[in-house]
């Protein structure tokens, strides 16, 4: 059985992997057709390995630039490999002192059933902290990590201070406004549609947020956002890019701070310019990329105010689930098209 400590001699039949490759690069969009559902056998475990059976996978916008073979921070997602991501699940057996059988976990295995470490980068969870395993891939995991890092290191709010949030409604997005408020400045978020407005204020307690499917136009859109920042805006959290960049700089106050964590306007197309670059001279603005994987040294801090502020409910967060590995690619598409709400993620177990 899958899950009970496995002998390894010559003559026992090895359990069964199933795994998603990357089968092909996409020409313009992606699509299911680029990813292939197969089976493995679960390889023998060295001395200093453990084998993992997932439970969740991640499902994350970065995914995307790694599937093109074009030069970035990272390097492309091989082809006929399994895709790469997170995932949380839970040791079933172990040849390393660290982990014993029944450990929760999260590590890096990607797009499988079944994953092996040497437990390098595997972080072992304590189920008695209160936080749902799934969060570890969220709020509490990478994403929120991410809020962290690009508000408080980078934006660094005062009290008083606007700090506008695009994809406000999503994993990253979410947690920082919900940060935002605990410092007291005021947070607006930019959503897709009614209802996800309607969470970001009502559940994530943001207190303004704009629908940018109902600004059909640049003016609409610059006067949704001086309604909502009335005192302008000091610092802005980029998730997008695009137009909404293009409509943030021009009401940004002077010396405000930008934190660019993704572009997703541009993955899956040619990606649209700033319109007027001369705003960041203008308002002396400073614009900082950054990949959170580079600043480890942050990560125990703030995991630990992550946690403590979901136990507490000071954090809320949604998931949006699909359930199996057979549908991994159908909800990551689906992701790329906003059709998620909140962090998307794949129910293994």
């Amino acid at each position: 059985m899958l899950g009970e400590k496995r002998k390894t001699g010559p003559q026992q039949k090895m359990p069964t992997n199933r795994r998603i490759v990357l089968a092909s690069r996409p020409q313009t969009t992606a699509s299911t057709s680029n990813f292939r559902l197969e089976e493995a056998p679960t390889p023998v475990l060295q001395p200093g390995q453990i084998l993992i059976r997932n439970q969740w996978l991640s499902l994350d916008p970065y995914m995307r630039g790694r599937m093109n073979d074009a030069r970035s921070y990272v390097a492309p997602q091989a082809l006929n490999e399994v895709m790469l991501g997170a995932t949380a699940g839970k040791v079933v057996e172990s040849r390393n002192r660290a982990f014993a059988a029944g450990d929760q976990v999260v590590a890096y295995t990607g797009w499988q059933e079944y994953g092996v470490s040497d437990g390098s980068g595997v972080l072992k969870i304590d189920p008695r902290g209160g936080v749902p395993l799934s969060a570890y891939l969220g709020a509490v995991g990478m994403p929120g990590v991410t809020a962290w890092y690009g508000l408080k290191r980078i934006i660094d709010p005062h009290k008083g201070q606007t700090v506008v949030v695009s994809a406000a409604s999503g994993a990253v997005g979410g947690v920082v406004g919900q940060l935002v408020k605990t410092l007291d400045a005021r947070a607006v978020g930019i959503a897709g549609g009614v209802e996800k407005c309607r969470y970001v204020i009502d559940e994530l307690g943001f207190h303004a947020c704009i629908d940018y499917k109902a600004q059909d136009t640049p003016e609409k859109f610059n006067q949704a956002l001086k309604e909502a920042a009335p005192n302008g805006i000091d610092g802005y959290f980029e998730n997008v890019g695009g137009v909404m960049m293009n409509a943030v700089l021009p009401r940004m106050n002077a010396f405000g701070r930008i934190a660019l964590c993704g572009l997703i306007a541009g993955y899956e197309g040619r990606p649209i310019p700033i319109d007027n670059p001369a705003w960041f001279l203008i308002s002396r603005l400073t614009l900082q990329g950054f990949i959170v994987s580079e600043h480890m040294d942050v990560w125990h801090e703030a995991l630990k105010e992550l946690g403590a502020l979901v136990v507490a409910g000071g954090i809320k967060y949604r998931e949006s689930v699909a359930q199996g590995l057979e549908n991994a690619p159908q909800a990551f598409v689906g992701m790329l098209r906003g059709a998620n709400f909140g962090k998307q993620l794949v129910k293994l177990a």
